[in-house]
């Protein structure tokens, strides 16, 4: 269902009325992510619901609603040399067509290597209005970056799923578009770049991204550094070039110097531009100083794999023939023992593995759902952190 703007409240209100089960959605691009929800859940679009509602440049905030395109929100901001400091989604590249909407973005609160020093999608989130299970507008937070006023519902709504709500609008801090950007790509031994990520993430240095990177499963040999450095003086980003090349030298790693358009390119590839159609999706997280054990694993090895260094958290894609489910299984074992975790984004419709896990936090997760969803209508079965093959509703 895609209803103008001026319906969407009261159609909401009808499905309460019914208890009919509904999961919101924006573009409708990434729906087969994570777990299915449930049969007969009617879809509720917010692709009419879109456009800016002000920009105000000077004071670095931009409201819009949570339908407007990903890639027409960055265009409209590149006109004030302004942007949204996080990464597009996967399989869409750097500004394709394919990056889906404002609100799906932050619904799914998944962020890539810009969060090395930008921080997380929610952590870009000022205020945001939602439509609640029953109809009900709420608001939370405002329209100033010091805004600190009522509940947090920013940070709880990021990463959500459309279980706990229908975002409808969001107020987000934006961020000079920095004049000079260039990046490094750093290849050697797997210890020595271990050793090399390790010094850069304790030195002042301040790098956009610092990414292990192998996105092609033809480089399995191949694993390496991506590195993003942006900065408004020339001078002050070749310094640190050059003070990060001498450190590479002398771990005997191969550095090489990225201008603007082939940094570009390749951060395209590691997020999945020319591999959008892959079976797997795996979101891996683990501490930072695990990453190389996990760089490591035999069942990782050969897949093209992304993975913050800082973060420990990344994406690994493949095809249905070049991953058995049974390693999936394994690098899901691997990720848990070491702390971490593993979220199944996207699998072959021969695997029935559960998107995510229990989480330690299940019970706190299910009274949350309760409140904000009493009749458990909205995305039943895909609440983060629970693994349940779907939600009944309470009894009448």
């Amino acid at each position: 269902m895609t209803p103008e703007p001026r319906e969407l409240q009261e159609l909401v209100r009808e499905l309460h009325q019914q208890a009919a089960p509904w999961q919101p959605a924006g573009l409708g691009s990434r729906l087969n992510w994570g777990p299915p929800v449930m049969g007969g859940s009617a879809t509720v679009s917010c692709r009419r619901l879109s456009g800016i509602v002000e920009h105000s440049p000077g004071d670095f905030t931009v409201t819009a609603l949570a339908g407007t395109p990903l890639v027409e929100l960055q265009a409209e901001l590149a006109r004030h040399r302004q942007w949204l400091a996080v990464d597009w989604p996967w399989g869409s590249g750097l500004g394709g067509q394919a990056s889906g909407s404002l609100g799906g973005l932050v619904a799914r609160g998944l962020a890539g290597g810009l969060r090395q020093r930008y921080l997380g999608v929610r952590d870009q989130i000022i205020g945001l209005e939602l439509i609640r299970s029953d109809g009900t507008r709420a608001r939370a937070g405002g329209k100033v970056v010091k805004n600190v006023a009522g509940y947090d519902l920013m940070r709880l709504m990021a990463g959500s799923w459309g279980s706990l709500g229908l975002i409808s609008s969001l107020t987000l801090r934006t961020m000079p578009e920095p004049p000079q950007r260039r990046g490094l790509k750093l290849e050697g031994p797997l210890e020595a770049l271990g050793q090399l990520a390790a010094w850069l993430l304790g030195s002042s240095l301040s790098p956009e991204r610092i990414d292990w990177w192998r996105p092609s499963a033809a480089q399995e040999d191949g694993t390496g550094l991506l590195i993003s450095l942006a900065s408004i003086n020339a001078l002050t980003l070749n310094e640190q070039i050059s003070c990060i090349a001498a450190k590479a030298a002398a771990l005997a790693i191969t550095a090489q110097t990225l201008e603007p358009a082939e940094l570009a390119s390749l951060v395209g590839q590691s997020q999945g531009s020319e591999t959008g159609s892959s079976d797997w999706l795996l979101r891996l997280a683990v501490r930072p100083n695990q990453t190389t054990a996990l760089l490591n694993d035999p069942a990782l090895a050969g897949l093209p794999v992304v993975l913050g260094a800082g973060s420990g958290l990344g994406l690994a894609w493949a095809t249905a023939s070049a991953l058995p489910t049974y390693k999936v299984e394994a690098l899901r074992r691997h990720c848990q023992q070491v702390g971490g975790y593993l979220t199944v984004l996207r699998q072959p419709a021969s695997s029935k593995l559960p998107a995510w896990l229990d989480a330690p936090s299940r019970p706190m997760i299910e009274a949350i759902k309760r409140q904000f969803d009493p009749k458990q209508q909205l995305s039943r079965g895909r609440l983060p952190g629970v693994n349940l093959p779907g939600v009944e509703p309470p009894p009448s």
